[in-house]
């Protein structure tokens, strides 16, 4: 009967540390252990330090002091000390108490690895991770454990010794979704998309944070058509999703760029009870997405609808209108946000200063620039100076610019030196082109954009033993420009992709029709080939010839075809877009009176009646 009596009292006092949330508490507590004669047993006081370690109390003097007075301290809180030192630190102490329990002749318990093994992640100690891991062997019993398989895993991994973790889990007898997972990420991380691939498919039974991996997985190493794929095998097995998984697939979607995949997404969110209304983080992502699908419009609804905001939330939106060519929205809601408590960022002066350049608002750049670290404590960055670079480039003050990077505080990267060679083309500036590329071809040597904008710049200045030079430079160099990339999706969960030159879509023949009665009627009003945009030594028909099947302009003859009458046609392309298509889209939303929209690598463009939103300033 006393026994029982001992045992109802341990455990009640185990409920009521689990219930203390101060020191007071614990106190009492301990006082009442003191004076019922518990404080030898070591179930009672190993909850007793877990607690106070919870609770971020220093091991030394009051945790360790009252582990000190235990005559026989059992291996459970033998570990619930090593845990403390482990999470506090110094680790030296975690490794001298297990020395001191192993002359004791304790036997160490899974806890008791799984507790220096984290300690030895957070501190990337993977030497002293090894010799724990020897310990594990050698003592017996702890290779087929499933919990310190785990920690050794995630140590290896956190570690950086991926193949590691990998043996570890190769050769545990018994795995769970945390072993399986832990890998999956730790691959996915890396980029091994296919190892991730693999284990995921080997893995019996796909709990939501196994499913989760691998859509951020694809999301975060730019795959999205696999991210969206994955999402959608995981609606269908009928598996739940929460905040993360779908702000990796609302990044999926907004690498995308297809609009009506926005749409169900967002349907997914609301219907799931997590209505951006309601998150910050949800609400922050939805704008991103709707603004790089192309529809500020839905983007801003989002944030009008949002109870809460954030920096985050306010620079998606601020960006969100300055890539879109509304830079009077974007300064206007700057202006609204630093009305209230929220504080720019660094994000949000890129957002902000970006709707300047695309505007051509240099007074209005200037002033916000200067006000940056002057009125709220943000020192400006390389991007911002390649920013300010850009946006006085742009507006013909190139040696204004030119004595910018040379005077600015900080070490000018390849946007800075980018910025001012594109605003040389832009005005036909030879010799700061030729500075700018020098410093581009020592900081991005591979990176062919710069030599053929070069050679661009010096053939516009008739300068042609440059030219001569310059492409000599880009052959030597084995350099090979990427291929024009464009799609385009005409209903939802179909997309159709353009390369440059490629007629093998199974619509070739009709898109080669519509394009060129298209290109007749342009030039009956007056359009002329930008020549110029076609950076080979070619003849001028092959010139042509090559303009004609730009991936942009195949998308669009493809869109005029699958699209219903009126209905806007949206375009996605991986580079940025030429002078010639950009012409041609122009007119083509003039002649077709339809709207249309292209996002290239730099910015979106909203072509109606003959006009675009960027006005011809890009």
């Amino acid at each position: 009967m006393l026994q029982q009596q001992l045992s109802l009292l341990e455990s009640q006092l185990v409920s009521t540390l689990d219930a203390c949330t101060n020191l007071a508490q614990i106190k009492q507590v301990h006082n009442h252990i003191l004076r019922t004669g518990l404080d030898q047993c070591c179930y009672v006081v190993t909850k007793l330090v877990r607690t106070l370690t919870n609770l971020n109390v220093p091991m030394d003097p009051y945790p360790r002091s009252i582990f000190d007075q235990v005559k026989c301290p059992n291996p459970f809180l033998y570990s619930a000390v090593i845990r403390g030192y482990s999470l506090q630190g110094p680790l030296s102490e975690s490794i001298k108490l297990y020395g001191l329990m192993r002359t004791e002749g304790v036997r160490p318990v899974s806890f008791t690895f799984s507790a220096i093994l984290k300690a030895c992640s957070a501190l990337l100690d993977v030497s002293l991770g090894r010799q724990m891991h020897a310990q594990s062997i050698l003592i017996g019993g702890f290779c087929s454990d499933l919990f310190v398989g785990n920690t050794l895993i995630d140590m290896y991994i956190k570690c950086g010794f991926l193949e590691c973790g990998r043996k570890v889990f190769d050769e545990m007898p018994d795995k769970d979704v945390i072993s399986w997972t832990g890998l999956i990420v730790a691959y996915a991380k890396i980029g091994d998309m296919e190892t991730s691939r693999e284990l995921f498919d080997g893995l019996p039974v796909k709990d939501m944070m196994a499913w989760t991996a691998m859509v951020t997985g694809f999301a975060q190493n730019a795959r999205p058509r696999e991210a969206i794929e994955f999402f959608e095998r995981m609606q269908n097995a009928g598996v739940g999703t929460d905040e993360v998984t779908l702000i990796g697939v609302i990044s999926a979607c907004a690498q995308l760029g297809a609009a009506k995949y926005a749409d169900w997404i967002r349907d997914i969110v609301e219907k799931r009870g997590s209505a951006a209304g309601h998150s910050v983080v949800l609400g922050s992502a939805l704008i991103d997405m709707y603004s790089k699908c192309g529809n500020v419009e839905d983007a801003y609804k989002v944030f009008a609808g949002m109870n809460d905001r954030n920096v985050f939330s306010y620079s998606s939106m601020i960006m969100g209108f300055s890539v879109h060519g509304r830079a009077d929205d974007a300064i206007k809601l700057f202006n609204e946000m630093v009305k209230t408590e929220i504080k720019p960022n660094k994000v949000t002066f890129i957002g902000v200063l970006t709707a300047c350049v695309h505007r051509g608002m240099v007074d209005e750049g200037m002033s916000i620039f200067d006000s940056m670290e002057k009125c709220y404590g943000v020192k400006p960055s390389a991007d911002h100076y390649t920013c300010i670079v850009d946006l006085l480039g742009r507006a013909g003050r190139l040696e204004e610019a030119l004595e910018l990077v040379k005077t600015m505080p900080i070490e000018p990267h390849g946007g800075v030196w980018g910025a001012l060679l594109g605003a040389c083309r832009i005005h036909g500036n030879p010799d700061i082109a030729t500075i700018a590329a020098s410093h581009l071809f020592e900081l991005e040597p591979n990176a062919i954009g710069n030599y053929i904008m070069l050679s661009n710049i010096y053939a516009s200045a008739g300068r042609w033993l440059d030219v001569s030079w310059a492409r000599k430079l880009m052959r030597r160099k084995g350099l090979k420009k990427n291929p024009g990339c464009s799609w385009i999706e005409p209903r939802k969960g179909v997309i159709h992709e353009f390369f440059s030159g490629d007629m093998t879509h199974p619509m070739s023949s009709e898109i080669k029709q519509v394009l060129m009665d298209l290109l007749d009627r342009l030039e009956a009003t007056g359009y002329q080939p930008k020549l110029s945009s076609v950076p080979y030594d070619v003849s001028d028909e092959e010139k042509r010839r090559i303009l004609i099947t730009h991936s942009e302009k195949l998308a669009l003859a493809f869109g005029l075809i699958s699209m219903n009458p009126g209905c806007s046609i949206r375009i996605m392309k991986n580079l940025r877009i030429c002078e010639d298509c950009h012409l041609v889209m122009c007119g083509a939303s003039q002649i077709t009176k339809r709207d249309i929209v292209v996002r290239d690598n730099m910015r979106f463009h909203h072509f109606c009646n003959g006009t675009c939103s960027c006005g011809n300033f890009w």
